[in-house]
């Protein structure tokens, strides 16, 4: 059996892989976001339905969190930078067709194939960091950036939504994506680390294929169980899909001699609480972008590039702290990082609804101190999810990670969308705004609703990851 060990590059070559796959990330965490002011406009102007609105903006994430797995391993098997290559392409593809879709349906299947190339782009970006730094140290580093990269294209996404949408057609942000895609094709192979995989182990298709299904019937079940008017028989046929997929998929992990996902990744306690706390960071940011977003729009009467601004709030944040904690994490460890910061980003979450009495001023101020919370957790969780799996399983911890990621998303979108979309349809703006809901006479129920839901799985969640990492010191992150 080949062992994958970390490449030695020169340090001017590292440092450029670094920024090349962390361009190749940024388009892949913008376009999870960018929808979320782009959405009133996308929709009125192709006449998609509430829910063709809301697949148009799941398929991408659902389909990526399904395939994730699979990309990972296969980038094991075959090499990470072939595999980056060939996401490049098809997401390139992918974004073409986007931005010129004639109807909602066309744009669903899309936004399906960009989750083909971000799967098979996104676990090679942190495999290839894995793989290309050596030192402990300067790996933190490069996984704390890549963590700032991730955050800040996750809250850039609804500014550049709304400032595209300021002077061009919907289509723009997608199209946006082309020149990048370009760019980052000519210069990975003058910059990755070749790994030829280990072409011994087989990969399987099959197992990919359920974790696809199960995930799906999960989210369907779960959106469906948050209308105001459910159909329990969906829910329940959902939810037999959802289980079933999963377990059939867990029950073949075990049988297999080389698994898609070695279930026991997770008897390692740094990497189960960095899986915890990604999941969590995300389902953080896509519900309070998602709703801030759409209130400030729907009630507030904001332009779409006004309301991308405040939610920059939580980029803003997020950026100086993601640095930091990549800088620190050799010193201190993941416990004060990852918990800590999801106990920060709580208290910022919380008061983000009283603030509102102050006008956007007042969300800013909330959303950014979230920001900062968040910023230790999504660095920190990567670093302990990637440092505490050997060499040979970097693609495999990757795709861990990045399922953690993708899920929190769909899990917020689909728990916390139903009510938001419904709250903020362009129907109900009248409605909603009638009822004094805006400006500085405070937030209205849904939007108070989701910050606290949002700050009451934060603070669980910081008190878990503090169990889970009481043992783990900063030298266990060392990836052996």
């Amino acid at each position: 059996m080949s062992v994958i060990t970390p490449a030695r590059t020169s340090s001017s070559r590292r440092w450029i892989l670094l920024a090349v796959v962390s361009a190749g990330l940024l388009l892949i965490t913008i376009d999870n976001s960018v929808l979320y002011t782009a959405l009133p406009t996308l929709t009125r102007e192709l006449g998609a339905s509430g829910t063709e609105s809301l697949w148009i903006v799941n398929a991408y994430p659902l389909v990526m969190a399904g395939l994730l797995l699979g990309a990972g391993t296969l980038g094991d098997r075959v090499g990470h930078r072939r595999l980056f290559l060939i996401g490049l392409v098809v997401f390139g593809f992918a974004s073409l067709l986007a931005a010129f879709s004639p109807a909602p349906l066309v744009l669903i299947g899309a936004r399906a194939l960009l989750a083909v190339g971000a799967a098979a782009m996104m676990p090679a970006t942190l495999a290839l960091i894995r793989l290309g730094f050596s030192d402990v140290r300067e790996r933190n580093i490069a996984i704390g950036i890549w963590g700032s990269v991730s955050v800040v294209g996750a809250a850039a996404g609804p500014i550049l939504g709304g400032l595209l949408l300021e002077w061009f057609w919907w289509g723009s942000v997608f199209l946006i994506n082309v020149p990048i895609v370009i760019a980052a094709l000519v210069a990975t192979p003058f910059v990755a680390p070749h790994t030829p995989g280990d072409r011994s182990r087989p990969w399987d298709l099959a197992s990919s294929l359920l974790a696809m299904v199960g995930l799906a019937g999960v989210v369907v079940a779960l959106k469906e169980v948050t209308k105001a008017g459910p159909s329990w028989l969906v829910v329940g046929l959902a939810l037999v899909v959802g289980v079933a997929g999963l377990a059939l998929f867990v029950r073949r992990q075990r049988r297999l001699p080389y698994p898609l996902l070695d279930l026991a990744l997770f008897r390692r306690p740094a990497l189960s609480a960095g899986v915890l706390a990604a999941g969590v960071a995300l389902f953080t940011i896509a519900g309070a972008e998602l709703v801030t977003a759409q209130r400030f729009q729907g009630v507030e009467g904001f332009s779409p590039l006004n309301a991308g601004l405040v939610v920059a709030a939580l980029a803003l944040g997020s950026l100086p702290s993601a640095l930091a904690a990549g800088a620190l994490l050799h010193r201190v460890g993941p416990r004060p990082l990852i918990a800590g910061g999801l106990g920060l980003a709580a208290v910022g979450a919380a008061v983000t609804p009283p603030l509102m009495a102050f006008g956007w001023g007042g969300v800013v101020a909330g959303l950014a101190v979230a920001g900062v919370g968040l910023g230790f957790v999504m660095a920190s969780a990567s670093a302990a999810i990637i440092g505490s799996a050997p060499a040979h399983r970097a693609g495999m911890a990757s795709s861990v990670e990045e399922v953690s990621y993708e899920l929190g998303g769909l899990v917020a979108i689909a728990v916390l969308g139903g009510l938001i979309t419904s709250t903020y349809a362009p129907s109900a703006v009248g409605a909603v705004g009638a009822s004094g809901a805006s400006g500085a006479s405070g937030a209205d129920p849904a939007f108070t609703t989701v910050l606290l839901v949002i700050a009451g799985v934060l603070a669980l969640s910081a008190v878990a990851t503090a169990r889970l990492l009481r043992n783990t010191p900063a030298s266990a992150l060392s990836g052996h």
